[in-house]
């Protein structure tokens, strides 16, 4: 089964060409004065972006099979990037919801999770690559379908990285958001098929200046046939540095001084 091609909208005569109000589909609550721009992600896309501390990615699930395989580097060095064995073991969770944030080997919050309509993200799963991928779904290169064609998560997230002049030896374990994995009673990751994730949201604030990047191909334990990953809907708005109440903050005190350090380093 070919994934839909992504097909562009031409913005109203009143909106600047390269910034159509995308996000008012499926994020109409964002305060409009504070959006910088908005995608919708085709699945098994990718893209990437250098953002600045404060501001605030709104990811929204626009398919039942849409999952977001995420990565965060610091834009001052990337050597400093998201590390998911300390997010974990500081914050006693196996998976990220509202009130979570993503640490760096640093000690340093990278981003919090702000809003979150699921209640479990996956930081276990991995990615898809390109030999299971093939192995599962099959072959379908550009050559012969063009915009259908299949694409791995990693291949995806090399790509986007490569543009800010990290290689396959920086590929780092993703978040994998809207995917949820359980383990079941022989200890084997099970990914959960049947929970309803079209419509749902997820926020992540920026708490330092980060590069990000993003694959939206499929979970690697999803047991679903047909290469269909679902398109995900991107919003970015300014939002501000993590304010002194901050749920975030107020979350476990290992939350609190993952902030605190950031804050630390940006006033530095």
């Amino acid at each position: 089964m070919e994934h839909p091609t992504h097909t562009l909208d031409n913005p109203p005569a009143d909106q600047p060409v390269d910034a159509p109000a995308l996000w008012r589909r499926f994020a109409p609550d964002l305060p409009a004065e504070r959006v910088v721009w908005s995608e919708i992600v085709p699945g098994g896309g990718h893209w990437s972006w250098r953002l600045s501390r404060g501001t605030a990615l709104r990811f929204a699930a626009l398919d039942a099979r849409a999952n977001v395989s995420l990565v965060l580097y610091a834009a001052h060095n990337p050597l400093e990037r998201y590390n998911m064995p300390d997010s974990l073991k500081a914050q006693h969770t196996a998976h990220y919801r509202a009130g979570h944030v993503l640490m760096s080997d640093m000690g340093r919050a990278l981003a919090s999770f702000t809003l979150d309509t699921l209640g479990w993200h996956d930081p276990l799963g991995a990615l898809l690559d390109t030999p299971t991928m093939e192995a599962k779904y099959g072959v379908h290169r550009y050559q012969e379908h063009r915009n259908g064609m299949y694409r791995s998560g990693r291949d995806g997230l090399l790509i986007e990285t490569g543009k800010h002049g990290l290689t396959v030896r920086d590929q780092i374990a993703p978040v994998n958001l809207f995917s949820r994995v359980v383990v079941d009673g022989e200890g084997r990751f099970v990914f959960d098929a049947e929970r309803p994730v079209q419509g749902a949201q997820v926020e992540l604030r920026m708490d330092l200046d980060v590069v990000v990047a993003i694959s939206t191909a499929p979970h690697p334990l999803d047991p679903r046939p047909g290469y269909a990953p679902g398109k995900v809907g991107v919003a970015a708005w300014t939002c501000g540095p993590a304010p002194a109440d901050d749920p975030c903050r107020r979350f476990r005190p290992e939350t609190a001084r993952a902030l605190h350090n950031s804050d630390v380093f940006a006033l530095s």
